[in-house]
């Protein structure tokens, strides 16, 4: 959702909304918000399989760690 936000952003700097970059032009802002959102779009299928895997790392190792716990008895306390 936010590569639609950026987006939408970059026709609000056409209408005269302010931005961070006041020595640009406005149409240098446009589509440097345009190029962001196309960048969001493309790695988006990307990014979210490297979160889920980090999730999933994490998991893992949780997993692993209750699970050497109950193996020498001892108490759980994660």
């Amino acid at each position: 959702m936010g590569d639609t936000g950026t987006f939408v952003s970059a026709f609000t700097v056409l209408c005269g909304a302010r931005t961070d970059l006041p020595d640009r032009h406005t149409c240098c802002v446009f589509w440097l918000n345009i190029a962001a959102a196309l960048i969001q779009v493309l790695t988006a299928i990307v990014m979210v399989g490297w979160i889920m895997s980090i999730f999933w790392g994490m998991d893992m190792v949780i997993l692993a760690i209750s699970q050497g716990y109950k193996e020498q008895g001892i108490p759980q306390q994660l």
